[in-house]
Protein backbone atom coordinates (compact mmCIF):
# COMPACT_ATOMS: atom_id res chain seq x y z
CA UNK A 1 0.00 0.00 0.00
CA UNK A 2 1.42 3.15 -1.21
CA UNK A 3 1.51 5.54 1.79
CA UNK A 4 2.69 9.54 2.12
CA UNK A 5 2.85 11.36 5.30
CA UNK A 6 3.77 14.90 5.56
CA UNK A 7 4.89 16.30 8.38
CA UNK A 8 6.61 20.08 10.37
CA UNK A 9 3.76 21.66 9.45
CA UNK A 10 3.11 24.40 12.10
CA UNK A 11 2.51 27.71 12.92
CA UNK A 12 4.81 31.17 11.50
CA UNK A 13 5.05 34.34 11.58
CA UNK A 14 5.90 35.98 8.41
CA UNK A 15 9.57 36.37 7.21
CA UNK A 16 10.04 32.80 9.03
CA UNK A 17 10.83 29.26 8.08
CA UNK A 18 9.42 25.85 8.27
CA UNK A 19 11.06 22.52 6.85
CA UNK A 20 8.29 19.80 5.71
CA UNK A 21 9.05 16.29 5.38
CA UNK A 22 7.16 13.37 3.77
CA UNK A 23 7.83 9.68 4.82
CA UNK A 24 7.14 7.14 2.09
CA UNK A 25 6.24 3.61 2.03
CA UNK A 26 4.82 0.58 0.09
CA UNK A 27 6.80 2.15 -2.98
CA UNK A 28 9.79 2.02 -4.76
CA UNK A 29 10.63 5.67 -3.58
CA UNK A 30 13.68 5.86 -5.89
CA UNK A 31 12.07 5.42 -9.04
CA UNK A 32 9.54 8.21 -8.81
CA UNK A 33 9.95 11.97 -8.92
CA UNK A 34 8.27 13.33 -6.44
CA UNK A 35 5.88 16.89 -5.87
CA UNK A 36 4.20 19.08 -3.33
CA UNK A 37 1.39 20.49 -3.61
CA UNK A 38 -0.55 22.84 -1.29
CA UNK A 39 -4.72 23.82 -0.51
CA UNK A 40 -6.16 26.76 1.19
CA UNK A 41 -9.12 26.51 2.08
CA UNK A 42 -12.07 26.75 -0.18
CA UNK A 43 -8.84 26.97 -3.04
CA UNK A 44 -7.83 24.41 -5.75
CA UNK A 45 -4.82 22.36 -5.24
CA UNK A 46 -1.67 24.47 -6.04
CA UNK A 47 1.51 22.42 -7.57
CA UNK A 48 4.75 23.57 -5.58
CA UNK A 49 7.78 21.85 -6.68
CA UNK A 50 8.64 18.71 -8.04
CA UNK A 51 11.96 17.06 -8.33
CA UNK A 52 13.59 14.20 -10.31
CA UNK A 53 14.28 10.53 -9.13
CA UNK A 54 17.84 11.31 -8.24
CA UNK A 55 17.21 14.56 -6.76
CA UNK A 56 19.39 17.60 -7.19
CA UNK A 57 17.78 20.54 -8.53
CA UNK A 58 13.97 21.05 -8.26
CA UNK A 59 11.60 23.17 -10.32
CA UNK A 60 8.94 25.68 -8.51
CA UNK A 61 5.76 27.60 -9.13
CA UNK A 62 6.54 30.99 -9.44
CA UNK A 63 4.51 32.04 -6.15
CA UNK A 64 7.42 29.72 -3.81
CA UNK A 65 10.33 30.42 -6.12
CA UNK A 66 14.07 31.37 -4.96
CA UNK A 67 12.03 30.95 -1.11
CA UNK A 68 11.29 27.36 -1.20
CA UNK A 69 14.03 24.73 -2.08
CA UNK A 70 12.88 20.90 -2.15
CA UNK A 71 15.43 17.80 -1.53
CA UNK A 72 15.10 13.93 -1.24
CA UNK A 73 16.65 11.33 0.85
CA UNK A 74 16.52 8.17 -1.24
CA UNK A 75 17.86 6.28 1.36
CA UNK A 76 15.39 6.91 3.70
CA UNK A 77 12.75 7.24 1.21
CA UNK A 78 11.92 10.61 2.77
CA UNK A 79 10.97 13.92 0.76
CA UNK A 80 11.44 17.81 2.11
CA UNK A 81 10.51 21.26 1.31
CA UNK A 82 12.49 23.72 3.04
CA UNK A 83 10.09 27.40 3.37
CA UNK A 84 12.14 30.42 3.77
CA UNK A 85 10.56 33.92 4.04
CA UNK A 86 7.16 32.67 4.68
CA UNK A 87 4.17 34.76 3.62
CA UNK A 88 0.48 35.07 4.90
CA UNK A 89 -0.33 33.43 1.29
CA UNK A 90 1.34 30.36 1.87
CA UNK A 91 -1.30 29.19 4.35
CA UNK A 92 -2.15 26.07 3.26
CA UNK A 93 -2.22 22.19 4.02
CA UNK A 94 0.39 21.12 2.17
CA UNK A 95 0.78 17.15 0.68
CA UNK A 96 3.55 15.32 -1.00
CA UNK A 97 2.77 13.11 -3.63
CA UNK A 98 4.03 10.74 -6.31
CA UNK A 99 5.09 12.35 -9.70
CA UNK A 100 2.17 15.26 -9.92
CA UNK A 101 -0.44 12.94 -8.82
CA UNK A 102 -2.11 15.23 -6.18
CA UNK A 103 -4.90 11.69 -6.15
CA UNK A 104 -2.01 9.91 -4.96
CA UNK A 105 -1.49 11.77 -2.22
CA UNK A 106 -1.52 10.87 1.78
CA UNK A 107 -1.85 12.60 5.10
CA UNK A 108 -1.16 16.55 4.71
CA UNK A 109 0.32 19.06 6.96
CA UNK A 110 -0.79 22.12 8.07
CA UNK A 111 1.26 25.52 7.44
CA UNK A 112 -0.27 28.86 9.14
CA UNK A 113 1.80 32.11 8.49
CA UNK A 114 0.03 34.47 10.96
CA UNK A 115 1.11 37.81 12.66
Amino acid sequence: EVQLQASGGGEVQPGGSLRLSCAASGFAFSDYTMSWFRQAPGEKPEWVSSIGRAGGTGIYADSVKGRFTTSRDNAKNTLYLQMDSLKPEDTAVYYCTRQSDFGSRGQGTQVTVSS
